[in-house]
């Protein structure tokens, strides 16, 4: 597997290496030791998946401490548009994002460390979305960002999005009092 890192210090763009024949494909989606190597020494505790009709964007979601969420994501079926936001008050890149397409045909992944609000659109119906988290789902800890705030100017690549109630009352960065 071949590990880039990019401007968001801790996130890394993971790209697998895919054997192809004659009956389709395969390739290793998780590989502990290889992710060591790697510098992601985590255990996952909880996995979960997502389906999404194009259009759909989903975040900017974290879980505060104790916690806190590290997740590995990636399409098996579809594209999004994924995005992070570094929320971690101390570091050099606060605020800053990320944003990269994943698809179930270029099959990269994203690790995203705890201490960044994750979301997605979906850019295709019927995409799958999965994750593994090294933490699990704690509803009190749950925290977002609100997705179409100014002052982080993501563009989702979507034009019409469907949208949770939920994700509509989250504070922009400005207001947003982050607990890492």
């Amino acid at each position: 597997m071949e590990v880039k890192e990019i401007h968001l210090n801790g996130a890394l763009v993971i790209q697998p290496r895919v054997f192809y024949d004659e009956r389709g494909y395969f390739f290793e989606s998780y590989n502990r030791d290889s992710f060591i190597k790697a510098g992601i020494d985590e255990v996952f505790l909880q996995d979960n998946q997502s389906l999404s009709q194009k259009g759909a964007v989903r975040g900017l979601h974290f879980q505060a401490p104790p916690f806190a969420q590290g997740k590995l994501v990636r399409v098996t079926r579809g594209a999004v548009y994924d995005v992070i936001v570094d929320i971690r008050k101390n570091s050099p890149t606060y605020g800053r994002h990320f944003g990269i397409e994943l698809n179930e045909e270029n099959f990269t992944m994203l690790w995203i460390p705890a201490g960044f609000a994750h979301g997605f659109s979906t850019l295709k119906d019927n995409t799958l979305f999965q994750y593994k988290c090294t933490q699990v789902y704690n509803k009190p800890s749950e925290g977002g960002l609100l997705w179409n705030d100014k002052d982080l100017n993501i563009d989702w690549k979507v034009n019409e999005p469907i949208l949770s109630e939920k994700d509509l009352l989250n504070p922009g960065l400005k207001e947003f009092n982050s607990p890492f």
